[in-house]
């Protein structure tokens, strides 16, 4: 038995929770086992009526339109696929991971810390949107959204840099293998099981030499990440800020 098990032991535990989450929401939660079932990774809890997917389910699509809502207003004159782009840059789990870390979240996130592979994974970024999930149905979405807006987009997400930002990696490392007559591949290096899901180590082989992996619990998010390693590795980003100087 686990520390979560014993949680809610007794009012001062209660109490303690209710405090470590109102320094990362900003506010004094109301349903607490709701935050609790938010902050659990299925790595600890088998059950959908325990681990946060089922919240994380309703808190993308919650976060996706308050995200909608945000950039229509706040760019009138730009077309649909400006905002489709702006949109999957403010929601994708590499962006959403990053907010997450920076809230704290990661501190009073439940998952199996024996499996590093989760340490260093984007689950941090789902456990944010079951979150979302969680305010919503704690405080109904007019009081989520004002939440959102001040806790999570105005301090974490800056729309110039979004605005610049490349969230394709594959496309930018193709890009630069074909500049350079350099042929790029993206091979599954390992595919097992942990926690109960398929986990894919992907590696992206430059003329027939590793040069970076990723490992995620879907092929395409893992090739996505070790292409990000192998930007970062090969300097193309440093190079576009360069050139953009």
């Amino acid at each position: 038995m686990g520390l979560f098990d014993n949680f809610f032991t007794g009012s001062s535990e209660k109490a303690t929770f209710k405090k470590q989450l109102k320094n990362v929401l900003g506010f004094m939660p109301g349903n607490s086992d709701l935050y609790k079932t938010a902050l659990t990774h299925r790595s600890v809890k088998d059950s959908a009526a325990d681990n946060n997917e089922r919240l994380e389910y309703l808190g993308d699509a919650i976060l996706s339109s308050i995200v909608a809502d945000f950039l229509f207003k706040k760019y009138p004159y730009k077309e649909e696929g400006f905002l489709t782009e702006m949109r999957s840059k403010m929601v994708n789990r590499v962006t959403l991971n990053d907010v997450a870390i920076k809230m704290g979240l990661k501190k009073i996130v439940y998952f199996n810390k024996f499996d590093n592979s989760l340490k260093v994974s984007q689950i941090f970024g789902n456990t944010l949107e079951a979150v979302v999930g969680a305010v919503y149905l704690d405080r109904g979405f007019k009081k989520t959204r004002k939440w959102v807006l001040e806790r999570i987009i105005l301090p974490y997400m800056f729309m110039d840099d979004l605005e610049n930002l490349e969230i394709n990696h594959k496309n930018k490392l193709y890009g630069w293998a074909n500049k350079n007559g350099k042929n790029l591949e993206f091979e599954t290096l390992e595919e097992k099981f942990e926690g109960g899901r398929r986990l894919f180590t992907i590696g992206a082989i430059v003329d027939g030499q590793l040069i970076a992996q990723g490992k995620a619990y879907n092929k395409k998010d893992a090739s996505q990440v070790a292409a990000q390693v192998a930007v970062e590795k090969l300097g193309l980003n440093s190079e576009n800020d360069t050139a953009s100087r």
